[in-house]
């Protein structure tokens, strides 16, 4: 089970940090990603994460975003800044156990997934 927290309404310019808890398993290493769905438009990559802590990030939000997580609380976290409008969407953590590092922003490598949490940037 994944529960995403810490969506919200912002500024723009200002930033948000998104949380996700991977619950269920104890003692496993998960990859994680970070998708996001704005009204009326397709799902779309954000960041992703693998075993090792590598990262991978989408064009949009390359040097604005960070993923990072806790190996030892299975907790993946989202940081944001400089958030602008184009940044307003639904945010959707997703888990499994492997990912290859080169499909880390392919929801469909994804076997889990959470409720998402919205964030609003005016």
């Amino acid at each position: 089970q994944l529960v995403e927290s810490g969506g919200g309404s912002v500024q723009a310019g200002e930033s948000l940090r998104l949380s996700c808890v991977a619950s269920g398993y104890t003692d496993r290493n998960y990859c994680f990603g970070w998708f996001r769905q704005a009204p009326g438009k397709a799902r779309e990559a954000v960041a992703g994460i693998d075993l090792n802590g590598g990262t991978t990030y989408a064009r949009s939000v390359q040097d604005r975003f960070t993923i990072s997580k806790d190996r030892a609380r299975n907790i993946a976290y989202l940081q944001m800044n400089n958030l602008n409008a184009e940044d307003t969407a639904m945010y959707y953590c997703a888990a499994d156990f492997y990912v290859h590092p080169s499909s880390l922003l392919e929801p469909g490598d994804y076997d889990y997934w959470g409720q998402g949490t919205q964030v609003t940037v005016s």
